[in-house]
């Protein structure tokens, strides 16, 4: 079979151009990737930067296994990619492209013109930082033990694999079926590849502080449980000189510590007992950074551009709850959500609103009308897409700001009739006695904050929301088995979405606990418009599948619409220094050096 190097979801046209090429060490998934094959680094990195020093994080809340791929516990951050001190993928994603992917264990690759394989070629330098060679055999075992035992996700992703060869211990072949998910080769590049000889399969799927060893440039060297991890460079390192890591990694070594809440994050921050911090406190972003380190210039804020989707964050309704089964209800309570006060009174006025599950990108539908494409997709389900969302009309509730808008409580009382509910003796009562009461379930006190007014909004119309927090661990385990009415949550969003979305959307992942379809959702057009993206032919076809997604998921009315911020709000020490151009996905902590 011939073999071609060539974007994911390349039309035939291009790839009838390229059928002659040898395997590549890039590929993306429209096109060609933007850096060619003699690149020498990324644009983002700074191979200048010294390597030096300890760079701290403060990380708000806990973990308790060292394994980042069992469904059970809560991981130590920085293990795995993106940050992947220690676990490499087949290959590094480019943080300054939609989705190109560049050479890292996997030397090579290539693609079959049908789409039905993929063979990547290791690197003969790869080992492991115990000194034993990475092979094939690490990689398909790999793939069987995370498509068994691993999260969710994975598991859908790797199961459409329909088999793998080794022909010799540097070469790979998957069998892809038909082809029709285009963007399955790029799945299977960035899967992480453990160590056959170390991994534990009988406990897999158990929590663990046991280190891994990995290929990465790092190793896990001290952990104490819930509170700090500290990873430190592996002398012997394989491929740092690879495109991909020149510039990167550039501390000794990278120390993570957890705090319980997020005051007691902020106070250690203060007293310089970590190096960079991620602040999502508007108040405190505009009027807290006042004490002496900042003042002095021994810290530095640090607002940086994003120029990626900025994807959904809202409450969330599990409509798994009969209480929410009706989408007019849903409707109702995100008419009585009053951003224009909240965002004024709470957050500073710093917040936009937030309308679309692909925000501030051309993936959204914001204020554009569904396009042949769009329809065409949405055709066999009239009822999945509103007529003034399918026109590009609709927007989240705008209010007039006095938190009392006479008008949407109107609205909202009005949807809620219709849905069944009525108002009897100031409680909001449906036919059969049951009020409408829920629970939501939040982990921050900025959570509560926020939930607290929306729950004061609905008293007005009889219906009662009780603020329930708890603490990080307790948090997961009821959102990972769905045991909530409601809780605050975001979904971020890729420039170039794809099978992630299933685990998000999906109907296959209703019931399916660890899933991040936190909603419930389970609606057959949102299952044709993913596999619309998956099977697009063309970048033109792509964007009217996603959009046909974005129309469908707003009109569920899955979530009350929150907000986003502008940019991201980036705390650190003055000698922690980073590159001054910024990548198309943000902040890219990887690229970071010391100078003192």
């Amino acid at each position: 079979m011939r073999k071609v190097m060539l974007g994911v979801a390349a039309c035939f046209a291009v790839v009838a151009q390229i059928a002659l090429a040898e395997p590549k060490a890039a590929i993306a998934l429209y096109g060609e990737p933007v850096l060619m094959a003699n690149f020498n680094h990324f644009p983002y990195a700074n191979i200048d930067a010294p390597k030096k020093g300890t760079i701290t994080f403060g990380v708000m809340g806990t973990f308790d296994t060292l394994n980042p791929y069992s469904v059970r516990g809560i991981a130590a951050q920085g293990i795995a990619p993106p940050m992947g001190l220690v676990i490499q993928s087949l290959m590094v994603r480019s943080a300054d492209e939609p989705f190109s992917l560049y050479a890292s264990i996997a030397q090579s690759v290539d693609i079959s013109i049908d789409l039905s394989a993929v063979t990547f070629h290791i690197d003969p330098r790869a080992h492991f930082s115990d000194g034993i060679p990475l092979t094939s055999a690490d990689v398909i075992f790999s793939w069987s033990l995370l498509k068994e035992k691993g999260k969710p996700n994975l598991r859908g992703y790797y199961n459409k694999v329909v088999s793998v060869d080794a022909p010799d211990p540097l070469t790979v072949i998957f069998k892809l079926g038909d082809g029709h998910d285009r963007e399955l080769p790029m799945i299977l590049a960035l899967m992480p590849i453990l160590a056959k000889h170390t991994t534990d399969t009988e406990h897999f799927d158990e929590t663990t502080l046991k280190a891994p060893i990995g290929s990465g440039p790092y190793v896990v060297s001290d952990v104490k449980a819930g509170e700090s991890i500290i990873y430190r460079r592996d002398p012997k390192f394989w491929g740092m000189d690879l495109p991909v890591n020149k510039g990167m990694y550039n501390a000794d070594a990278y120390r993570y510590d957890y705090y319980r809440d997020a005051n007691t994050l902020f106070e250690a921050f203060k007293a310089g007992l970590y190096d960079v911090r991620s602040e999502d406190n508007p108040t405190r972003w505009v009027t807290g950074y006042d004490f002496p380190r900042m003042l002095d210039g021994r810290a530095v804020k640090d607002p940086i551009s994003v120029r990626t989707p900025k994807g959904m964050a809202g409450l969330v309704f599990n409509t798994r709850r009969p209480v929410f089964a009706d989408i007019r209800t849903r409707e109702a309570l995100s008419y009585l959500f009053d951003f224009e006060w909240i965002n004024t009174v709470l957050f500073e006025g710093v917040y936009k609103r937030t309308g679309s599950y692909f925000e501030g990108s051309d993936l959204s539908t914001t204020g554009t009308p569904a396009t042949k494409g769009e329809r065409s997709i949405l055709a066999p389900y009239p009822e999945a897409v509103r007529s003034d969302i399918l026109e590009g009309q609709w927007h989240p509730p705008f209010s007039d700001g006095s938190g009392r808008d006479r008008a949407n409580a109107r609205k909202a009382f009005e949807l809620l009739q219709a849905a069944g509910w009525s108002l009897n003796k100031g409680t909001m009562t449906n036919t059969k006695g049951n009020a409408l009461d829920f629970e939501i379930v939040v982990v921050s006190r900025v959570q509560e904050r926020l939930a607290l007014n929306f729950s004061e909004s609905l008293q007005r119309l009889g219906i009662k929301m009780t603020v329930r927090l708890v603490d990080d661990v307790q948090y997961w385990q009821r959102v990972s088995a769905f045991d909530f009415d409601m809780i605050q949550f975001t979904w971020g969003a890729s420039p170039s979405p794809g099978n992630e979305q299933y685990n998000r959307w999906g109907s296959r992942s209703k019931d399916r606990q660890g899933s991040l379809n936190y909603a419930g959702a389970s609606n057959p057009a949102i299952d044709a418009a993913i596999d619309a993206m998956l099977g697009a032919p063309s970048r033109d076809a792509w964007l009217d599948a996603v959009h046909a997604l974005d129309r469908v998921l707003i009109s569920g009315f899955y979530v009350v619409p929150l907000f986003h911020a502008p940019e991201q709000w980036i705390v650190r020490n003055a000698a922690v220094k980073r590159p001054d151009y910024t990548p198309l996905f943000g902040f890219a902590p990887e690229t970071l050096w010391r100078e003192d």
